[in-house]
């Protein structure tokens, strides 16, 4: 699958809600991910997903300089398109 910002946007939401426990509408793209109760360990989780399912490598410290859905959206589709 070509790695879209859009696409990559809306598989954020799926799993920063999955891992929230709310439903997706629920999450804002900008809030801060620690807004909705993700710490270290879902940051760890959340990594790995990024790297299974889309390929990319990224340090879980990044979630916390690139704290919001938009803001990491934008980080990984200009990951992707390098």
């Amino acid at each position: 699958m070509p790695l879209t910002p859009e696409k990559i946007r809306s598989w954020l939401i799926e799993r920063v809600a999955h891992y929230a426990m709310v439903p997706a509408e629920e999450i804002e793209p900008d809030v801060p991910l620690a807004n909705y109760g993700l710490d270290s360990v879902y940051a760890f989780a959340l990594c790995g997903d990024i790297e299974d399912m889309l390929g990319l490598l990224v340090e879980p410290v990044l979630l916390w300089d690139v704290d919001t859905v938009s803001a990491l959206t934008a980080h990984l589709a200009a990951l992707a398109a390098a």
